[in-house]
Order: C-alpha cells, then sequence, then structure tokens
C-alpha cells in the first residue's frame, strides 16, 4: 500500500486508470471488513468469503484499529510526541491518527503516506486539521523510505520525536531482510523519543481458519501478504525499548481495563521507543 499534497482537478481520469475494480484491493477489502462504504463488489466477494474461512477476520480490523487510537493517546499524551508519520494510511474512517492526536494535543502534525489511487482519491477526508496543528498526505510508497524521509521535511521536525506507524503494512514487504532495511532507515532518521508502531498478522495465532484465509487471499487478491512469526516481528524493533506489554495480539496491548481481558486476535502489535 502505499509527492503531492492531495489531488489535483485533472486528475481523476489518471486515477480511475489506476483504480481497478477487477481485483480485490486490500485497503478496500478491509474497509468492507470496517464496515465501510468505500468498495465494489469483488472487493466484498473476497471479504466475505475469507470470512467464511475465517470468521474472527472482522474482529482482526477492529482491534487493530482501536490500538491504533490507544497507541497514539499513549504517545502524544504520556510521551508528549506531537509528530506523527502514518505509513500505509488506508481508507480514511473513524478516529484517524491525525483526529485522535489532535484532539489531545491540537498543535500534532501528522502525515499519512499511501500509494494506493483509491486512498488518494479520499485523501481529502483525512486533510482537514485542527488551526494549530498541520495535516499532510503523500501519495509515496513504503518501498521507499529514504524517499518518504525528503517528502515530509516540509512538514515534520526531524530533529524532534516522531512516532512512526506502520500498522498492517510491512507484511505486503515479502522479503524480511528489506521490511528490516525500511525499519531501519524510518529509526535512524528520528531522534531519540521516537517511536515505531507496528501491526503485522502471524499465522501463530488463528488456527486452520487462519491459514486458509491467509492463502486464498494470496491466491485471489492483491497485493500479496506475508505472516511473520513474534520473533520476526520483534527483529523490527531491534535497537528499540519494546514497550510493555510487549510483541502480543494487537487487542491484547493495554487494553481498556473496562472491557475485561479481550480475545487474542491474529494480528500482533507492539510498540518501540528509540533510546
Amino acid at each position: 500500500m502505499m509527492g503531492h499534497r492531495a489531488p489535483h482537478h485533472g486528475r481523476g481520469a489518471q486515477m480511475n486508470d489506476r483504480i481497478r475494480t477487477d481485483v480485490a484491493h486490500n485497503a478496500r477489502v478491509w474497509n468492507h471488513w470496517l464496515h465501510g462504504k468505500d468498495n465494489y463488489p469483488v472487493d466484498r466477494r473476497v471479504g466475505d468469503h475469507i470470512t467464511g474461512l475465517y470468521p474472527s477476520i472482522g474482529e482482526v480490523a477492529r482491534a487493530d484499529r482501536a490500538f491504533l487510537g490507544r497507541v497514539v493517546t499513549l504517545l502524544a499524551a504520556e510521551r508528549g510526541i506531537r509528530q506523527f508519520l502514518d505509513i500505509g494510511t488506508g481508507l480514511p474512517t473513524a478516529e484517524n491518527t491525525h483526529e485522535v492526536a489532535q484532539r489531545l494535543a491540537p498543535d500534532s502534525r501528522v502525515v499519512y503516506v499511501d500509494n494506493d489511487p483509491i486512498v488518494l482519491a479520499h485523501a481529502r477526508a483525512l486533510l482537514t486539521s485542527s488551526p494549530e496543528g498541520r495535516t499532510e498526505y503523500l501519495d509515496a510508497d513504503a518501498h521507499d523510505p529514504r524517499g518518504i524521509l525528503r517528502a515530509v521535511r516540509p512538514t515534520l521536525d526531524l530533529g524532534r520525536p516522531v512516532a512512526v506507524i506502520m500498522l498492517g503494512i510491512l507484511n505486503f514487504v515479502l522479503d524480511t531482510d528489506e521490511a528490516r532495511s525500511i525499519v531501519r532507515t524510518l529509526m535512524d532518521a528520528v531522534p531519540p523519543g521516537s517511536a515505531l508502531v507496528v501491526t503485522h498478522p502471524t499465522l501463530e495465532l488463528g488456527g486452520e481458519g487462519n491459514k486458509e484465509a491467509m492463502a486464498f487471499w494470496n491466491e485471489n487478491a492483491t497485493p500479496p501478504i506475508r505472516a511473520r512469526t513474534g520473533a520476526e516481528i520483534t527483529s523490527f524493533l531491534d535497537g528499540l525499548e519494546i514497550l510493555e506489554p510487549g510483541v502480543v495480539s494487537c487487542a491484547r496491548w493495554r487494553p481498556d481495563p473496562a472491557d475485561g481481558e479481550p480475545a487474542p486476535v491474529a494480528q500482533y502489535g507492539a510498540v518501540g521507543v528509540k533510546p
């Protein structure tokens, strides 16, 4: 998944050429699982078939979204971070990164990064901002972290702490060494006190239905996905202080005590802080 601030007039035909409605795409299927409306029949068919194989997939999507809200709240309210780089944004839904951050700290600056044309088409929905803060959108690719770092400089001060958010994006980088290199490049560019936020699907949870669902996805949708073990995901946070409770099912990462102990979902979540 995954530079201009927003789509310009005259680019509509170009974007429509890039939007394929005959093949299911991850951002739109994810939107369907979150009960959104920005998807096509092919996305709903694939999403519903996967739900039949793995009925908990909707819970995975919702748990991932809730994790984002809890982490941004912690980083803004407790860690004092005022800059957020959200890579692999996906389609806008409730409680987007800038909404959570700027509600707590109106001067927060948020840059969203994605290269999915349907996300680009909805970018204006992400570009609202508090008067004191700033919200920007980059049409850029997670495979090019140096390009991302160059493009964010007008908005983010890389001399001050930045939260680098990579929810459900490293699983589309199929080579694990490349995924580690992407993370290392990003985190080397930000100062101590910065944070890395990751979620990532795994086959260590979710049973056979999860395995069947992932195989079906890779045969019928785009882009292909790779699950990883907890140990592999932990390696993305090498050199960082991993906040408690560590690399765990994202549903169980500091849940609201009022909700009790949630059932685990097959999506690991973790936060590491640069010392």
